[in-house]
């Protein structure tokens, strides 16, 4: 079920990983502050499920678990099954209660929800956040009224007449916190430097594996430091025992839900380069080394990651795809964390640069823009569908296709 009849509704779909996720959240919020009734659309993944306890809290929104599928080699059949199954209840839903925009997140769960909505009258908008779009927002461009675009770079990759740079937005808890105090809340030691490693809302075992394998090497040069390990269900109990055997302090875990403390415990991270990951490091200033997933569609995180590499806030080491120079990478990635940790003034070069990359107002003015669009629109005028049996409500478009 839509959430229960408003003035101003909107349906974001934001499942399939927690970068499409947490940004939509975050939308979310900032259109629950302005009093609009929101439901979310997510998909039947853990991750998803686990995360979006987050939206309990927040007033007039609810979550909608669709049955989609990722469109992979091997499971394009159930993609399309999910597919269809997908639209036919959100038409049923949409028929029965149009909502006034539909703000797809980009990703598997993002094609039926931007159908359905056209179909009976809803504003569609995308926000694409990587560097180089995936399929499913290249191929709904064309649908949308307006994309909102976490990188410029993505801009001639999208067929929409109307795209805006906005950011990709953050959560609004993840913002500056003091290391100590968010140290010692994670059972840390508030003086010692903390390195996190992340890779992505399921961890990714390649950098788990570079990681332990560079741990030698980083003990004997920076002995003192600490760690925050988010390793994924498949190697979380390995890490924790490669940490004790090491002698050094340590939080490992398979998913977080306390990121507001863990990034701000943190005094350099390693991970991927998701483009919701690296806006909340610009968020909070916190430097990183990435290393891209070589396989990722488009290669869009080394994209994303060259992006910050140019700002200066942000170290690249590449992982190629096919293994080539990957015994140099643990000794690389050690010297590299060695010299950001011991390099105050390095970190602080980083940290400004991390400062200009963020925008603080990307939620709120996507939230804005919806809500402009939708008070512009001319009142509703009753239209029928295409087989001319069941009347619907359309909003006028103003601008936009």
């Amino acid at each position: 079920m839509l959430s229960a009849p408003a003035e101003l509704s909107a349906v974001i779909a934001c499942g399939g990983t927690g970068g499409h996720l947490f940004p939509g959240l975050a939308v979310a919020q900032a259109l629950a502050a302005r009093d609009w009734a929101v439901t979310l659309l997510v998909s039947p993944k853990a991750v998803d499920q686990r995360a979006v306890q987050a939206a309990a809290g927040l007033p007039r929104t609810n979550v909608i678990t669709l049955p989609a599928a990722a469109f992979q080699s091997g499971s394009r059949v159930a993609f399309l099954a999910g597919l269809v199954r997908s639209y036919r209840l959100l038409a049923k839903a949409f028929r029965a209660q149009p909502p006034a925009a539909v703000l797809a997140m980009g990703g598997f769960t993002a094609v039926a929800p931007v159908l359905a909505g056209r179909r009976f009258g809803a504003r569609v908008y995308l926000h694409e956040s990587n560097a180089v779009p995936g399929r499913a927002n290249r191929f709904l461009a064309p649908f949308a009224h307006e994309v909102f675009l976490g990188f410029a770079e993505a801009a001639p990759y999208l067929r929409c007449a109307r795209k805006t740079v906005t950011g990709t937005p953050v959560r609004p808890e993840i913002a500056p916190r003091d290391p100590a105090e968010c140290r010692t809340a994670l059972g840390l030691d508030p003086a010692k430097p903390t390195i996190l490693v992340m890779g992505g809302s399921q961890g990714a075992s390649a950098i788990n594996e570079l990681v332990f394998a560079m741990l030698p090497e980083l003990s004997k040069t920076v002995p003192d430091v600490q760690w925050i390990h988010l390793a994924g269900p498949k190697d979380a109990a390995r890490a924790a025992r490669i940490y004790a055997a090491a002698s050094v302090k340590h939080v490992v875990t398979e998913f977080c839900e306390k990121m507001h403390l863990v990034l701000c415990a943190a005094t350099l991270a390693i991970s991927r380069a998701g483009a919701s990951a690296l806006a909340e490091f610009a968020a909070v200033r916190l430097p990183a080394i990435l290393i891209p997933y070589p396989l990722a569609a488009g290669n869009h995180q080394l994209h994303n990651a060259r992006v910050f590499e140019r700002a200066g806030a942000a170290v690249v080491l590449e992982q190629t795809a096919d293994g080539s120079g990957s015994s140099e990478l643990p000794r690389m990635l050690a010297q590299h964390v060695a010299e950001l940790v011991r390099n105050e003034t390095v970190r602080a070069k980083m940290q400004a640069a991390l400062a200009q990359l963020h925008k603080p107002s990307a939620a709120s003015d996507i939230a804005a823009a919806l809500a402009t669009a939708v008070g512009a629109a001319e009142r509703l005028e009753p239209e029928r569908e295409v087989d001319g049996s069941v009347p619907v409500s359309r909003r006028l478009s103003v601008g936009g296709p």
